[in-house]
């Protein structure tokens, strides 16, 4: 993932508000057909994993100490990681109440965690000696998770991958760009780049996403007509009709240059809108401030931070794609299982709150220091009391709008009374036991 804090949303309000062209001719309605199973399940997982684990340091340690190709080669020469188990890190995300996993199959360092036939630079040439995308795709879709690829755009070890203002060996001096590429011929990266993709999307079978990433276009930067984006995400789409494509190949001028915006690392105020209408998202966030293992890294969110930051994306009509980063050894850090348990304990009584919900109607207002998520289909409104109140809660303009009201951990009724067109709901003096409780509305 990127180091640099990226304003994606502000980027999204400033686009035109009609589309100004399409790559092929997919129609709004067949869109919303192939994304239909993504916008339910709303909850994923993000893996980065790769040489960067070893230092655990953060994933763009060769950038932030702009190690060389010598410096970083002990790290390639020494990847073992023994403890990987792609059937527990299954489990662990099926119990979580995560739907999908995307997993990093080549980040900037430009290792591949595949066995790409273009490339020596590799884990089946490491003392492990194994294919881990292999092995994850396999794990995954036994437990009946959908699969998604990460692919960098960026490779810091390939020799014609022109140096830029964020590669390790960038300069503070323009000038010196051009002496430094002398002899590298961007070309035959971008055919590698190419090539490696169709490998990823012919050799395991169907994949369910992808997220190329990332562009930064300008001086000394990349954008689409680098990396040759349309050319891509055409060769994507033919060899994977189904797969759903992030935003981070710099086709953001045409309307189906992706299928939905990523902010990350921060959260929106509100469902972000593209070409004059509301748009699919999903916002990728960390258990900490880094997306690879970081030893000595401290900013953990704790289980209610992460719980609230799964609800209030639902409440926009987003997904949450939240990482995890394994060790050396391929194993969870014990702070990423801790949390995961958290979130999987609250899910297993709470998720149809998250599962097929979305925005609530404009007509059916939030009670302070709550969330409200709604299921369209079965007519369900979901409240969710982060700050749990004594006794009564009110529900104002509610009057007339429910025949049913029940906690939902338990579906214990709740009774209620109607009064000059509100809800007064007579609950019990003690929280109910998890983090974040949640009221279950049928309505009319």
């Amino acid at each position: 993932m990127r180091q640099i804090i990226i304003l994606t949303m502000g980027l999204l309000m400033a686009l035109p508000a009609m589309p100004q062209k399409k790559i092929g001719n997919e129609t709004d309605e067949q869109k919303t057909a192939r994304m239909a199973w993504w916008t339910h399940d709303r909850f994923g997982m993000f893996i980065h994993f790769g040489l960067y684990a070893m230092p655990a340091r953060h994933e763009w340690v060769k950038n932030r100490e702009r190690l060389t190709d010598e410096d970083y080669q002990k790290y390639f020469e020494l990847f073992d990681p023994d403890l990987y188990d792609a059937k527990a890190w299954a489990k662990k995300a099926k119990a979580a109440g995560m739907k999908y996993a995307v997993i990093t199959t080549k980040h900037h360092e430009g290792f591949c965690l595949f066995d790409s036939k273009y490339t020596d630079y590799k884990a089946t040439n490491t003392p492990f000696k194994r294919d881990l995308i292999r092995e994850f795709v396999d794990a995954f879709r036994a437990e009946g998770l959908k699969v998604g690829f990460y692919y960098s755009l960026i490779d810091w070890h390939h020799p014609d991958f022109t140096i830029d203002r964020v590669h390790p060996q960038r300069q503070n001096d323009p000038s010196k760009y051009e002496e430094l590429n002398r002899g590298k011929d961007f070309s035959k990266y971008r055919q590698y780049l190419h090539n490696q993709i169709r490998e990823l999307l012919t050799n395991y079978g169907k994949i369910d996403i992808l997220w190329p990433d990332f562009s930064y276009p300008g001086e000394n930067g990349k954008g689409k007509d680098d990396w040759g984006s349309v050319e891509l995400i055409k060769m994507i789409r033919k060899l994977q009709p189904g797969i759903i494509i992030d935003d981070r190949m710099d086709l953001g001028e045409y309307e189906d240059g992706q299928d939905f915006v990523s902010p990350e690392q921060y959260k929106s105020d509100k469902w972000p809108e593209r070409f004059g209408k509301k748009f699919p998202w999903e916002t990728c966030q960390t258990f900490s401030g880094s997306w690879g293992y970081y030893r000595d890294e401290t900013t953990w969110k704790d289980s209610k931070q992460l719980l609230v930051l799964l609800i209030e994306t639902v409440s926009k009509g987003g997904n949450l794609l939240l990482n995890v980063g394994p060790t050396g050894r391929g194993d969870f850090d014990y702070r990423a299982d801790a949390a995961l348990e958290a979130m999987g304990a609250w899910m297993h009584h709470n998720n149809r709150s998250i599962y097929g919900c979305t925005q609530a109607p404009d007509d059916l207002p939030a009670p302070d220091h709550t969330l409200l998520t709604y299921n369209p289909e079965t007519k369900r409104l979901y409240i969710h009391l982060l700050d749990y109140p004594l006794q009564s809660l009110t529900l104002k303009g509610y009057a007339g709008k429910a025949r049913y009201i029940q906690f939902l951990h338990d579906a214990s009724e709740i009774r209620y009374s109607e009064r000059e067109g509100n809800l007064s709901l007579n609950l019990p003096v003690a929280k109910p036991p998890c983090e974040i409780p949640v009221i279950e509305i049928y309505l009319k």
